[in-house]
């Protein structure tokens, strides 16, 4: 993997161990010369990100809506910075920059970021490995809800696996190098789902 998008919060709760977490994605990135996709703000755990990207001499590449920009919540130190119309090219950008794709802990747009790429997944649109850093539990009731999908038979077990999951950045960026996309594609024509 060349690029990973890091799609995270454009707040930041002050928890020490979300920093810590973020400066360890940073030192696993930079050492195997993988450079940072993300969108392009400086506010919050997005600015946190790029920041300790950069500050290890790493790369990191932001891609934001021109009425974000407008409101000055670009950040201007980026290695590069793609300025786009819309929140739909902003996501379709980032995907197309990236070799994987790592969700951090945040709100409603990281979370109908972190889908919209996984239903690409399923949809066998792209081959991206997909994590999320679950920073102290942080996704527990979301991959609960995953498994309940599974167990409801909305979501078949292939699919569900296909979201890497780790606590430790490490770990997870080591599970993304070794991923091999696997989705399953007929889904919408068998309706077992068993």
């Amino acid at each position: 993997m060349k690029s990973i998008c890091v799609f995270c919060g454009a707040n930041f709760n002050g928890d020490p161990n979300l920093k810590q977490a973020v400066e360890l994605l940073a030192d696993v990135m930079v050492s195997r010369d993988i450079a940072l996709v993300f969108g392009g703000g400086k506010v919050g755990v997005m600015g946190l990100m790029a920041d300790a990207v950069l500050e290890r001499g790493g790369k990191a590449i932001g891609v934001i809506p021109s009425f974000l920009m407008d409101k000055e919540v670009g950040h201007t130190g980026l290695t590069q910075m793609h300025v786009v119309e819309n929140m739909h090219q902003r996501k379709q950008l980032m995907n197309d920059l990236c070799d994987g794709i790592i969700t951090l802990p945040g709100g409603f747009g990281t979370l109908e970021e972190f889908f919209e790429v996984l239903t690409w997944l399923q949809l066998g649109l792209h081959k991206k490995p997909i994590g999320i850093l679950n920073v102290n539990g942080f996704y527990d009731f979301l991959l609960k809800q995953m498994d309940v999908m599974v167990e409801q038979r909305f979501l078949k077990p292939t699919n569900r696996e296909l979201v890497l999951t780790s606590g430790d950045a490490t770990e997870l960026v080591s599970l993304m190098q070794n991923f091999s996309a696997e989705p399953d594609e007929v889904w919408f024509k068998d309706r077992n789902l068993s």
